[in-house]
């Protein structure tokens, strides 16, 4: 095997997750993407989307960089979840921290003009690199290495209320996984042209 990966870099970062159900996983009752871009062409910063009975299930997008905002919302989440992809979406102006740590319980805070979210995964089980190349699935043209950190146990605050339900076990490959997982070191590919 090379040692380059042969596909041109998209972006790299951090897109951390938590999908909560209410009946065991047959639906999906909230859904939030954190994002944290250290490159991109767009630039760095954070967004978050989130759907959710916290937001009326509406979706609400929050950033720190419009422009980066719209460029993963044009490149990466049209593949991931459409509904967070819909650049018609207002954004809203945030300013994003982390603080605690996977080994106890792990906190992006997302603080925005009278709102605040906060994020919380604890219980995590043991991390796995997550290497998806372009194509795979075929509709997905653009491919993916991360480190997740599946977590047990999350939670999803919106101005002091909690989201309703928890995250589901999932299998990714033979690794056990969830439905909220830290999503680190993340790199994001493409085919050369």
């Amino acid at each position: 095997m090379p040692p380059v990966d042969p596909n041109n870099v998209m972006m790299t970062g951090e897109n951390s997750f938590i999908r909560l159900s209410v009946n065991g996983g047959l639906t999906v009752r909230t859904r939030l993407s954190h994002w944290r871009v250290l490159w991109s062409p767009a630039g760095s910063g954070h967004s978050l989307f989130m759907l959710s009975e916290l937001t009326g299930d509406d979706p609400r997008v929050y950033t720190d960089n419009e422009a980066v905002t719209r460029w993963l919302q044009e490149s990466i989440e049209t593949y991931l979840f459409p509904l967070f992809a819909d650049v018609s979406l207002p954004v809203t102006s945030a300013t994003f921290s982390r603080y605690g740590d996977p080994y106890t319980a792990l906190h992006e805070r997302i603080d925005a003009d009278g709102e605040t979210v906060v994020m919380t995964w604890s219980d995590c089980i043991e991390p796995f690199v997550l290497h998806m190349p372009p194509a795979v699935p075929p509709e997905r043209p653009i491919g993916v290495f991360s480190t997740f950190i599946p977590a047990r146990t999350a939670e999803v605050e919106l101005n002091g209320r909690k989201a309703a339900g928890t995250p589901i076990p999932e299998m990714r490959g033979d690794r056990q996984s969830s439905t909220a997982a830290l999503a680190w070191s993340e790199t994001w590919v493409m085919p050369p042209a």
